[in-house]
């Protein structure tokens, strides 16, 4: 049936609180002539920058300029023309506001409609009695403080004395009030659409996609299609068609009587696929994509639609024990049967302000994402259920999904009865809602809440964790009775002793950067901000089955800290800058720097020696996690992407301009790697990492060289690996090397199955080399396009390509050259013409 979407001309204005009311701002004849325009979606804060009410919060230290907001109750109001023709008998028009953040009460003309407290899940209303046919209508909504609601909780926050800070108390987006990469800056107002729908006899209420069974031998699938219906007038038997196609097949069709008692009635329909296209990562294969149209209909007569596009995979989670590695299990991610190792990063708000995120900016990012051959990401436990456009492209683009609930780094009330069935109903409502997404891996219970518990309550071991009624109980419960398919873990780490371990469940490494040490249930934890404490070495030691978090700050190019930090402050820990570097103490990057590149002397130092020790330390990792496939089955490294212009852990920044680590991460996620591992003893082997399901065979070229060109020796070396696997091919003895900070390892494919790789014998601030400009010549290939010729006669160090200009596209970045190497760089942008003088080269 017809649905009208109100998203303009809304109009919103502030007040002390009460004082909105006691002024009558929800009835109809209030004058709101000088109230401010605001968008909708969107939020107050992006209103108010608009209007010149504050500036921009982003720039310099503004952000402490706008705390006054939190501070005043919010009002929107808009007028709209009501529908041209009354309700027939049986029909009913609803209101459904797709996200309300966060604490608010709803007036349409004039009269109370009722109030929300969940910025996760839609709020609807019966609204047929009170919408004027014909006539002007005025809806009015009061945004309460909310932090005025958080003031209960009394006992709660008596007897657990940590980590009850005010947003726990609150089923809203938790890193708005600030966090370690975040700003304190809380979102208020209407996040996602307003939808005005218009429905006859019943409604479709809920539509579950499903594969039951793949036979790859017989090309063949059996899917199941759940349909529910809301049946609010209709009298007699109801019915759901459904059509299942894809270009180039013919429609599977089927039609689905529907039974149960009282209003909400369902039913399920068993489809048989031939020749079925399966869902795939897109590094596996073509994440193919179904057409399902579900029609409700009562005697001939269609009542409702629905439309998603569906694919057709199994996904499981296979924790059975290693036999390799006795008294562990493994975890890896099982799709359509093949197990696969999980490549990819951890996701957090694309903005600050989540109801103004354009599609264009998570098209632009998950592309990122996917060139860098990524195929899972996770969505973080305080952040957003995301938008729907987001999953609507993991499903296209063949990413896969780690889904956090909204619960993040404390402790969760249980004992007010209203908050646990906020949280129950919004579990329901997001698992209703997501579930039928082929890109769906797994439903997560939270983040480190478990894990941290036990380190703060280290002496105590407390077996009950506050919070375990969500993600033992009914987190597990909705996702078992609404979805069935997709894997549930209750926490993320989760597993072992410690609930951090090694051996069983995933894990998050901040052993590197943060310095603490594997521990066990009962232990203290420790923490070593030195040099070594903070060291990417460490992660060598890490045997983890599945790293879901790790990773090292870097700063972000020079042209994001110019667009925001005043000139006068623009140097390494200028009170400015150390406002944009939430994570504390404020000197962890120095000190991860001091064992890599050395303490940078100045802002160009700082931005290229942050960013090289982050890259090299993601380097180090994944090469290390990848080798040890299949015993370790997945790094998802923190973070991928910012919300606002930050010094943070992300390789891509606000922008979307990619730092050295995005450039250094796309490499070593290529399907198939090849890396080299130090012994102790002074040896180095060679392993290729094979995740293609085809069997490797190829020639690799190894060479010790000096970096004034000199080749000391070079060997070729026949190697065949199965697919999907993991082994060491060459051994170089130590006599071998001569290992000395003048020289390096290199190894290339005969084929270009891989992309070349090096090892360097000392820390990057040891290498004795000359650090010589590299040879540059700029072509234009047309008005967006140029290709760069870059040489060099000795080894050059970092090499990268720099244009003030978001958008711009490298077809490589920061890489190095080996004495005598050309190569051609591509460089593109779409929307802004390019000339060689807005290009920089430099090397390291």
């Amino acid at each position: 049936m017809p649905s009208v979407f109100l998203s303009s001309p809304w109009k919103l204005n502030d007040f002390a609180p009460g004082e909105g009311l006691d002024a009558g701002a929800f009835q109809v004849s209030f004058d709101d002539n000088a109230w401010l325009p605001v968008d909708v979606p969107g939020g107050v804060h992006p209103a108010l920058i608009a209007a010149g009410r504050i500036e921009d919060p982003f720039y310099d230290r503004n952000e402490e300029q706008c705390a006054w907001i939190e501070d005043r109750e919010w009002w929107y109001r808009l007028t709209f023309d009501g529908p041209a023709e009354p309700l027939a008998a049986g029909e009913r028009w609803r209101l459904i506001f797709h996200g309300l953040d966060t604490f608010v009460t709803i007036w349409l003309n004039g009269e109370k409609l009722g109030q929300h407290q969940n910025m996760f899940r839609e709020a609807a209303f019966d609204v047929s009695d009170r919408l004027l046919p014909n006539q002007p209508n005025t809806l009015a909504l009061c945004f309460d403080r909310p932090l005025a609601h958080t003031e209960g909780f009394e006992q709660f926050k008596t007897e657990w004395q940590w980590k009850h800070e005010p947003r726990v108390f609150m089923r809203k987006a938790q890193f708005s009030y600030g966090w370690d990469w975040g700003p304190r800056l809380p979102e208020v107002g209407i996040w996602r659409p307003v939808e005005l729908r218009r429905e006859s006899r019943a409604a479709i209420a809920g539509v579950h996609f499903y594969t039951l069974e793949i036979d790859r031998d017989q090309n063949r699938a059996v899917v199941a299609v759940r349909v529910e219906a809301d049946r609010f007038a209709a009298q007699g038997a109801l019915a759901a068609s459904v059509r299942l196609d894809r270009a180039g097949a013919s429609p599977v069709t089927a039609t689905i009587p529907l039974h149960g008692e009282g209003e909400r009635v369902s039913g399920t329909a068993y489809l048989t696929v031939e020749d079925a296209a399966l869902w795939w990562t897109h590094d596996l294969g073509e994440p193919a994509l179904y057409a399902l149209q579900v029609t409700l209909a009562q005697d001939g007569v269609e009542l409702d639609q629905h439309a998603q596009q569906v694919g057709i995979r199994t996904i499981e989670l296979d924790q059975s024990p290693d036999p390799a590695e006795p008294g562990t299990r493994f975890f890896r991610f099982v799709l359509n049967g093949v197990p696969l190792f999980a490549k990819g990063a951890d996701w957090i708000p694309a903005d600050s302000f989540v109801g103004t995120i354009p599609s264009e900016r998570y098209e632009s990012l998950l592309s990122t994402a996917c060139d860098a051959h990524m195929n899972m990401l996770r969505v973080w436990g305080g952040g957003i259920y995301e938008h729907d456009v987001f999953y609507d492209l993991c499903d296209r683009m063949g990413l896969l999904i780690w889904q956090d609930f909204m619960f993040a780094c404390a402790l969760y009330p249980e004992d007010e009865p209203e908050f646990v069935s906020e949280v129950e109903a919004e579990a329901r409502y997001q698992v209703a809602r997501l579930r039928s997404h082929p890109c769906m891996a797994v439903w997560c219970g939270n983040n480190e809440n478990q894990w941290i518990f036990d380190q703060v309550f280290w002496q105590k071991h407390l077996a009950y964790i506050p919070g375990s009624l969500y993600y033992d109980e009914i987190l597990p419960r909705a996702c078992a009775e609404l979805d069935g398919q997709i894997p549930y873990w209750p926490g993320s780490p989760y597993g072992g002793n410690d609930h951090n371990s090694m051996t069983d469940g995933d894990r998050h490494n901040w052993d590197v950067w943060h310095g603490a040490s594997p521990r066990k249930f009962g232990e203290e934890p420790k923490v070593d901000y030195s040099a070594e404490g903070v060291s990417y070495r460490r992660y060598a030691n890490d045997t983890a089955r599945f790293v879901s978090e790790f990773g090292m700050h870097a700063a972000p190019v020079f042209e994001t800290l110019r667009r925001n930090i005043p000139a006068d402050q623009l140097y390494h820990h200028s009170p400015s800058m150390d406002h944009h570097n939430k994570d504390n103490p404020k000197n962890k990057g120095d000190r991860l720097m001091e064992g890599v590149t050395g303490v940078p002397k100045d802002l160009d130092e700082y931005i290229d020696f942050s960013m090289i020790a982050q890259a090299e330390g993601l380097k180090f990792g994944i090469e290390h996690f990848r080798r040890r496939k299949p015993h370790c089955s997945g790094t998802l490294f923190w973070q991928l992407n910012d919300c606002w212009p930050v010094l943070s852990w992300s390789v891509v920044d606000y922008y979307g301009f990619g730092k050295a680590g995005y450039f250094y991460a796309k490499r070593v996620y290529a399907p198939v790697l090849a890396s080299f591992k130090a012994l102790d003893d002074g040896s180095v082997e060679l392993w290729i990492t094979n995740d293609r399901l085809a069997a490797l065979d190829d020639t690799v070229t190894i060479r010790l060289r000096a970096f004034d060109g000199q080749t000391f020796w070079q060997r070729e070396e026949a190697v065949s690996l199965e697919p999907n696997s993991s082994a060491c091919v060459v051994r170089l003895a130590a006599e071998n090397l001569a290992a000395g900070p003048d020289r390096y390892l290199s190894v290339q494919s005969a084929s270009g199955l891989f992309p070349a790789n090096r090892h360097f014998f000392v820390p990057i601030m040891d290498l004795q080399r000359d650090a010589l400009p590299v040879s540059v010549t700029v072509e234009a290939v047309d008005e967006h396009t140029l290709n760069v010729h870059i040489s060099a006669d000795k080894y050059a160090y970092f090499v990268n390509l720099s244009v003030p200009h978001e958008g711009t596209a490298f077809s490589d970045n920061y890489f190095d050259l080996e004495p005598g190497e050309q190569r051609t760089i591509t460089v593109t942008n779409a929307n802004v013409p390019l000339r060689p003088d807005m290009l920089t080269v430099k090397s390291r």
